[in-house]
């Protein structure tokens, strides 16, 4: 969906190959090696977690932007070597090395990076401020969004929010999952992670829950905020619309792609 001002609503799924989308989502008989093309064509965006497991090479970057319609956008996982370990200053050489991998060979279509924490990781400041500051904002002529993905009840508090909105980093905001939800917004765009889809539904989410994610994803677009949503500060960004990237990830997999387009219908 397109919004005032160019605005973006993008809405996807995390990846693209899971067996039991075969028959559910793609076609029977359709080739394996066309369901990025067929995915592709349905969603707006796919959050690659591949990336945040090992390297992948150039010409892979160069085959999924070729697969993929134009307007389509993946956002990438950052690579566990930088978010996994104790001292998150000493990140810079991992950071570096998922850059030279190829990521940049997705050209236009490479949105957001989130880079993952486990729900142990607690919040430090100074250690925080210091990882933010190696990522980098332009690379190779393309400007880079990043989003971090905290885990801990620690990070609820104003100092993280106003450390993020100083880089212009999005916060994740997680839903429907037992993790923390902090809905503050912190950056020129909006990330969120709908993990709750249940077997019960056949489109994962009730229609009811599916309208208000869908409402969420509008307001946030406008630069306003859900009013039900808690936040960690008092400090309210400026009214100014923003893309929104909304990806339905775990919960009941199988229907996650059908939650997905549901809610491309209703920003549409």
């Amino acid at each position: 969906m397109a919004g005032q001002a160019g605005v973006q609503i993008r809405v996807g799924i995390g990846g693209w190959v899971f067996e039991p989308w075969r028959g559910t989502f793609y076609p029977d008989g359709l080739a394996q090696k066309r369901e990025l093309e067929y995915a592709s064509s349905k969603l707006t965006s796919i959050e690659v977690n591949g990336t945040y497991y090992g390297s992948q090479k150039p010409e892979s970057f160069r085959k999924w932007r070729d697969e993929t319609p134009e307007g389509f956008v993946f956002a990438l996982k950052g690579p566990r070597f930088a978010t996994n370990r104790r001292v998150l200053a000493e990140a810079g050489a991992s950071i570096e090395r998922f850059f030279e991998s190829g990521v940049t060979e997705l050209k236009e279509k490479l949105g957001p990076l989130n880079w993952q924490f486990a729900p142990t990781k607690k919040f430090d400041a100074e250690d925080f401020a210091a990882f933010l500051a190696l990522l980098p904002k332009k690379i190779d002529g393309l400007k880079i969004r990043h989003a971090v993905e905290v885990r801990h009840d620690s990070f609820k508090c104003a100092e993280f929010i106003a450390l993020a909105r100083q880089h212009e980093v999005a916060v994740v905001i997680a839903g429907d999952s037992d993790y923390p939800m902090i809905a503050d917004v912190t950056a020129p765009f909006v990330y969120i992670r709908a993990m709750g889809t249940q077997e019960k539904e056949a489109k994962g989410y009730a229609k009811k829950a599916l309208d208000s994610w869908a409402e969420r994803a509008k307001l946030w677009a406008a630069g306003k905020a859900p009013k039900e949503l808690e936040l960690a500060s008092k400090d309210k960004p400026p009214v100014t619309p923003r893309d929104v990237y909304l990806y339905v990830i775990s919960g009941h997999k199988v229907a996650n792609p059908l939650a997905a387009m549901a809610l491309i219908e209703r920003v549409s």
